[in-house]
């Protein structure tokens, strides 16, 4: 195997087993009426405890929200009735990010459309290999959604993970695509179908709500709490996203807001903004990290 040496590669693994037994959990957790912020601070937890260590928030994307809500410090928002749950959680060892998600539905009509986010993940990873281009996966997932009447949202991709990022810099589209770069062995991979009904848009936009931040680089900050809030996220959370839950109490509680504010202005920090769907309709996900061997690949989670 190329690009990974043994420490690395235990450390990967470990990651990985860390979220599947968290996300197995997860499932036999998560109800409806339930705070969203008890299922974010439960898979935190978990990860921690097992081990690991979140590498990003906890995401609860709920119907036509497609990623990118964990809940903000206090949340008082609920899992409504009926609802399609998102789960999506990362985990890290000394920085070997992987990354998972699941789609618990408590709407009967939409178990089909979550069939299909499930259907179309076996399928990549059943097929994935080394040099295989990315179109040919892309192509394969969204012929497995459209073939069971619905519909990939295109401009949502799996990507590459690597040490202490989430993003590596290749992405893994749902849908065909035209692209020259090809699957590498020895690196890995998130493979993420977003699935959505047929007569939806198809496609994500940001709402103004962001809820998840991540350091960009030290600036000159005037205030003396924004620069100890800067130090802290760049030591504790390096380049992984984070979320304002996991900084109460580093500053005091009313200088907080202000600090935490002068580091968005200043862009010594950026926000990921939340997803939805542009015609608001529901969304399913299914995701498993999986690392290239010469033969196909090892499913981590």
């Amino acid at each position: 195997m190329k690009a990974i040496d043994e420490e690395a590669f235990e450390k990967l693994r470990l990651s990985g087993r860390i979220l599947r037994e968290t996300r197995e959990e997860l499932k036999g957790f998560v109800r409806e009426n339930m705070l969203i912020i008890e299922v974010c601070e439960k898979a935190e937890e978990l990860i921690r405890r097992k081990g690991g260590k979140p590498a990003f928030p906890c995401n609860v994307s709920i119907n036509e929200i497609a990623a990118h809500y964990t809940s903000p410090p206090n949340d008082i928002r609920r899992i409504p009735e009926k609802s399609l749950v998102k789960v999506d959680i990362g985990a890290h060892v000394d920085g070997y990010v992987t990354d998972t998600a699941v789609t618990i539905c408590f709407n009967p009509e939409y178990r089909e459309m979550v069939n299909a986010a499930e259907q179309a993940l076996k399928k990549a990873v059943e097929a994935i290999r080394p040099e295989m281009p990315t179109s040919r996966l892309g192509a394969l997932i969204e012929q497995t959604i459209r073939s069971r009447g619905f519909k990939p949202i295109s401009n949502l991709t799996g990507h590459s993970v690597g040490r202490y990022l989430v993003h590596a810099g290749t992405s893994l589209p749902n849908v065909t695509h035209l692209s020259l770069t090809k699957v590498k062995v020895g690196e890995a991979y998130a493979i993420e179908p977003f699935v959505t009904v047929q007569n939806a848009v198809g496609k994500v936009e940001n709402s103004p709500e962001a809820t998840i931040f991540r350091f960009v680089k030290q600036k000159p900050l005037k205030n003396v709490y924004a620069k100890k809030l800067l130090k802290y996220i760049e030591e504790k959370f390096k380049t992984l996203p984070f979320t304002e839950r996991w900084l109460q109490g580093i500053v005091p509680k009313e200088q907080h807001m202000e600090a935490f504010k002068e580091l968005l202005i200043s862009k010594a920090i950026m926000s990921y903004p939340v997803f939805i769907e542009a015609s608001r309709k529901p969304v399913a996900q299914a995701e498993h990290t999986v690392l290239i061997v010469e033969d196909g690949c090892l499913v981590l989670t």
